[in-house]
């Protein structure tokens, strides 16, 4: 196929071909929910009543972000019931497709705040790199919320630069809510658990109060469990049709393994700017396990921008070998299949 289009136009293009550059005031406005969670709100989030800690984490959310039922009065005689202490943090723990970043999200929304920043953490720990530490925390210091969805353990290096940064924030009177998908292989099947995280934080570990939501991947529930693939026929005729009514991307899929090397993860969401359909040819197994961390956060990037997908090759569902599923990122990879297979759908 044939590159005929421009980010800002129609046509096809190659991700390949994409070395974006991020500037760091880039950065900081980019600090938003992504553009499918918009409207997020508390009442939008459809709890599950066959688990009850989705109702429960979304009315102690609420009061977390100020919303909450109003405390009991006293009567003549009594004492009227002192509320529980709200902590300056909320950590939401669970598994993947629970609703965490909709709830993440809808805190975002409801807390009235004049100065408040939503991103992954990887978007900050980029930041830090562009502006250094200190500037970081000047930026930030004096805000009111600091949401930090998907907490990495990946890099030690990285998790004790947000927490530092995190509790100079919590001492200047930032607010804080994160969620996390990165769980160490000791953790087992798909849960990240709260006190590990706790642990990682240990000098702010009373800031946070942990809520746990169960549930079962809401991106399953009305769709196959198998990423769809088209012939190549099939392929050919989706990105053509993509093309003409907007823009599509159009890779080999080896070849963008490769460029995603060469591209800092901060910036993976440029490269799918203004893209209206992915297109990956010749899908095949990956070996190599930090090519398939960087193939997780550029699915995290394209998830977010929910950009659909059309493949060709090995389902995409079966891109992670046996021995990635039974490792120490297994949760990362079982989530990053739970969007493939949604966004082949899409």
């Amino acid at each position: 196929m044939t590159s005929t289009g421009t980010s800002t136009g129609t046509g096809i293009v190659h991700l390949v071909d994409r070395t974006p550059e991020v500037t760091g005031s880039e950065m900081v406005a980019a600090l938003v929910p992504p553009p499918q969670f918009d409207e997020a709100t508390f009442d939008s989030y459809r709890a599950d009543a066959t688990y009850p800690s989705q109702q429960d984490a979304k009315e102690r959310l609420l009061a977390f972000s100020g919303h909450g039922p109003a405390a009991a009065r006293g009567g003549l005689f009594r004492r009227a019931k002192k509320a529980p202490e709200t902590k300056p943090g909320v950590y939401l723990d669970g598994g993947f497709g629970v609703g965490k970043t909709h709830l993440l999200a809808a805190i975002y929304h409801a807390l009235p705040a004049r100065r408040k920043y939503f991103g992954s953490f990887i978007e900050y720990t980029a930041l830090v790199g562009a502006l250094g530490y200190q500037n970081t925390v000047e930026l930030f210091r004096g805000s009111d919320l600091l949401c930090i969805d998907e907490f990495e353990l990946d890099d030690p290096g990285d998790t004790m630069v947000m927490t530092r940064l995190l509790g100079e924030l919590v001492s200047s009177g930032t607010r804080l809510a994160a969620t996390s998908n990165t769980p160490p292989n000791a953790l087992g099947e798909g849960r990240f658990a709260a006190q590990d995280f706790l642990r990682e934080i240990h000098a702010m570990a009373s800031s946070f109060d942990t809520i746990r939501i169960d549930g079962t991947d809401y991106r399953q529930r009305a769709i196959d469990g198998s990423a769809v693939v088209r012939t190549p026929e099939e392929y050919a005729a989706d990105v053509e049709a993509a093309g003409t009514s907007g823009v599509a991307s159009d890779d080999d899929f080896a070849a963008l393994i490769g460029h995603l090397a060469r591209v800092h993860p901060s910036r993976f969401i440029r490269l799918v700017d203004r893209v209206d359909l992915i297109g990956l040819r010749d899908v095949a197994p990956l070996a190599d396990q930090s090519a398939a961390l960087r193939f997780v956060a550029f699915i995290d990037r394209a998830y977010d921008a929910q950009i659909p997908l059309r493949a060709t090759g090995t389902p995409l569902n079966e891109v992670f070998g046996a021995d990635m599923l039974a490792g120490g990122y297994r949760k990362k990879y079982l989530r990053a299949i739970s969007r493939l297979v949604a966004l082949t759908h899409a």
